[in-house]
């Protein structure tokens, strides 16, 4: 949405009617393959062959609907996936939670804001929260996870349809790349396994830019070096995303709302089986380290450290930065001609300037090679949504982690936690829904920067009772680390936890020595190093008086 430079050109080379010209101009070309080499089984059916695709297909549910010809149980599959619904009960606490009830610390909302939302969603043609996503079993999208022709997308506001030809002029990818006319008989004949293409494409590109939101999910993991990800890595294991993250009928192991923080079936089931826990046990087990003496230390700590914990010591490494405070009370504020203002300030490694600040989004900052906040953590996550009263005094967590460290399944595990200040009900005191994306629209914030309109549109979509007035709130919101795993040397030492200010000094629940020798345990680690010191120096003192002594008989 804001990179519309070089539009007007292009419209009006199509108004000449040249289609080469355009081309000789530089359009946008389609990818010539997928950038990652994954490792897939050797398939028993080459779909090139099959001539249900061997045709000119006008739109993506063409497609689905010829995959239905064959696979005929893969709609209904799909369709009671997270990854269609985005719908999840939590069955724990109850919660109404996945991607269509949540409210976020990044664009606040998917409700009043789908055709931009919902151009991640894994199907076609969900414009309304209001309203389930679409029941025709061509409503699917299955080239997005299985094209392996590695130039299928989607346009950044299709609410899931791919970029056709003619490409409208300005038109953006999910990826926020300038768009290509996608050649879907091209993509269908070329499907497979998912590869880290696949995933990545959407859950690389979350909150609005690579590595906006997750702090370990970028474009790094593409193509990373074993330094970035020793899984995911050509020179290391060459994974996939679904190496892991196992399907049965497609639904996928991991997720956020529900996460293992112990693997409840290591003891089991044989690692590497499939299973529906998507965890380092699955496969390492719960003594990882070799039978050495730092090993058999090192294997004490997993009942009470997670892998990543150790194993990931920065998150948002690879040259890609990660957002880590977003301010939303600064937006609105225009230059001295009227137009919105864009400044970047930070320059990431690999030497592209990001923006800190948009005048439709606020005040930014962003860091590499981050450490992570760590905390207790038993995979249960309690989201603080709109029914919920907050007390705008203190900073409001978006997302409370729970975990005890006496309750035997909790880990010390490491996060991303997101900084930011957002709009609330200030009679109320409930977090709100935004309508930020609309260029048609009079209410949408990124058109009118009218934050009023925004929130009473967005609460209206949400169908949640909004009182008039709003204000802003400083918020913290919680993304688990689990990817960018190190190589093994270059995993957390030592002494990097077990010292008075260590990575984890301020965390509660557990006494690691060599943290804090003021507290009751070093004061008394110290008592009995000074009695030690002292039965010493009395016991030296007596042998050298009794030695004296013995000197005066003859």
């Amino acid at each position: 949405m804001t990179h519309l430079k070089g539009a007007g050109a292009a419209l009006a080379l199509i108004l000449l009617g040249g289609s080469a010209l355009a081309e000789e101009a530089g359009a946008p070309k389609a990818p010539e393959g997928p950038k990652s080499v994954v490792p897939v089984h050797a398939s028993t059916a080459d779909h090139s062959k099959f001539d249900a695709l061997k045709k000119e297909f006008t739109s993506g549910p063409e497609v689905t609907e010829a995959c239905l010809s064959c696979h005929t149980e893969a709609d209904d599959q799909v369709m009671h996936s997270i990854h269609f619904q985005w719908d999840f009960t939590h069955p724990d606490t109850g919660q109404k939670l996945g991607k269509s009830n949540v409210i976020n610390a990044f664009c606040g909302s998917v409700a009043g804001n789908e055709p931009r939302c919902t151009s991640c969603h894994a199907g076609y043609g969900w414009e309304d929260m209001n309203q389930p996503p679409p029941q025709q079993s061509s409503a699917v999208d299955c080239l997005v996870c299985h094209d392996r022709s590695g130039q299928y997308t989607k346009t950044a506001t299709g609410a899931g349809h791919p970029p056709l030809d003619p490409v409208k002029p300005g038109t953006k990818t999910i990826t926020g790349a300038a768009a290509w006319p996608v050649d879907l008989a091209k993509a269908a004949q070329s499907v497979g396994l998912p590869g880290r293409d696949n995933c990545g494409n959407c859950h690389f590109y979350g909150g609005g830019g690579d590595n906006v939101k997750h702090g370990d999910l970028s474009s790094a993991l593409y193509m990373p070096s074993k330094e970035v990800d020793v899984h995911m890595s050509p020179d290391g294991e060459n994974m996939a995303c679904s190496t892991c993250h196992v399907s049965d009928q497609h639904k996928w192991a991991g997720s956020r709302y529900d996460v293992n923080a112990s693997d409840p079936h290591h003891g089991d089931v044989k690692p590497g089986a499939r299973r529906d826990v998507a965890t380092c046990q699955s496969c390492h087990g719960e003594e990882p380290h070799p039978a050495s003496l730092k090993g058999m230390k090192l294997n004490d700590h997993t009942d009470k450290l997670a892998c990543q914990t150790c194993h990931i010591p920065e998150f948002a490494r690879g040259g890609v930065a990660t957002k880590t405070v977003w301010d939303w009370s600064t937006a609105g504020k225009l230059g001295e001609d009227g137009k919105p203002i864009a400044l970047h300030e930070f320059k990431q490694s690999d030497g592209k300037e990001l923006h800190s600040y948009l005048s439709t989004k606020g005040n930014f900052e962003w860091g590499e090679d981050v450490e992570p906040y760590y905390a207790w953590f038993d995979g249960q996550v309690e989201y603080t949504t709109s029914g919920y009263t907050i007390d705008p005094s203190r900073t409001v967590e978006v997302n409370t982690i729970k975990g005890d460290p006496a309750d035997g399944i909790s880990r010390i595990w490491p996060f991303k936690r997101m900084e930011g200040r957002q709009a609330y009900d200030a009679k109320l005191n409930h977090l709100v829904y935004t309508h930020v994306w609309g260029p048609t629209t009079d209410t949408a914030f990124w058109t009118n920067f009218d934050w009023g309109r925004a929130i009473e549109a967005g609460m209206k979509a949400a169908g949640v009772e909004y009182s008039g007035e709003y204000g802003f709130v400083d918020t913290y919101m919680y993304w688990p680390i689990t990817h960018m795993v190190a190589p093994a040397e270059k995993a957390v030492d030592c002494a990097e936890c077990h010292a008075a200010d260590g990575r984890m000094a301020e965390l509660a629940g557990i006494f690691m020595p060599g943290t804090d020798t003021n507290n009751w345990t070093g004061i008394l680690g110290k008592l009995i190093v000074l009695a030690a010191l002292l039965g010493v120096l009395a016991h030296g003192a007596i042998r050298i008086f009794a030695g004296k002594k013995g000197d005066s008989h003859d």
